[in-house]
């Protein structure tokens, strides 16, 4: 599914989003759709995990290249544990720190489609965040999102309204959450895969502890 006109503008109560705006948001990325949607940290482009042409159009949008670490945010702990390979020391600092502002990198189980691994590390983004809007799109999903924070090649900082969204990237969205709040820093990733944790970046996730 590619955007033909214009991205649908879908609104949505902040803590109490409306479910049948959920549904149908639901029912377009299960069509093959690409959203871009608010979490805690920033908005964020998503779409279904199996969804190719989806990951192609975030690549293009964003200019991504092979080596981009795509992210799966999942709906709780559980979840994210299907995807990804967890030490007890890992567990322990990941679970500490989730839901909220972070992004861990780590070895990726065989659940993970290989196209979304990097390429030589064989490791994927998971994240658990803690926004309303998010828990409704990922209960009606009932599986993790394809994610990655929309943050454009040419600018330094995420855009953080709806409206300015829509004015940029409405032809190439197949729709747009606006809940009228959303956080402006992207997330705090860290890579978890190696033997001590390496900050890739730091946004808006604070005090992790290992």
């Amino acid at each position: 599914m590619a955007a033909t006109t214009t991205a649908r503008w879908v609104e949505v109560h902040p803590r109490n989003p409306q479910r049948r705006a959920i549904r149908a948001t639901v029912d377009l990325l299960r069509e093959g759709g690409l959203i871009a949607y608010p979490t805690d940290s920033c908005f964020a482009l998503g779409a279904m995990v199996g969804n190719r042409e989806g990951l192609e159009r975030i690549r293009t949008i964003r200019r991504l290249d092979a080596h981009h670490h795509f992210t799966l945010v999942c709906r709780d702990f559980a979840q994210l544990g299907q995807f990804v390979r967890i030490s007890t020391p890992v567990f322990r600092a990941v679970k500490a720190a989730t839901p909220g502002c972070y992004t861990f990198i780590l070895p990726a189980t065989k659940e993970v489609p290989r196209r979304l691994l990097h390429p030589r590390k064989r490791t994927v983004g998971v994240r658990i965040p803690q926004h309303p809007v998010v828990d409704a799109l990922l209960a009606e999903l009932d599986e993790p999102l394809l994610s990655s924070t929309l943050l454009l090649p040419d600018t330094e900082e995420p855009m953080t309204t709806g409206w300015e969204i829509h004015e940029r990237l409405g032809h190439q969205l197949d729709a747009i959450l606006d809940s009228g709040e959303c956080g402006t820093e992207p997330t705090t990733v860290i890579d978890l895969s190696g033997d001590e944790p390496e900050l890739i970046r730091q946004g808006a996730g604070e005090g992790f502890q290992w």
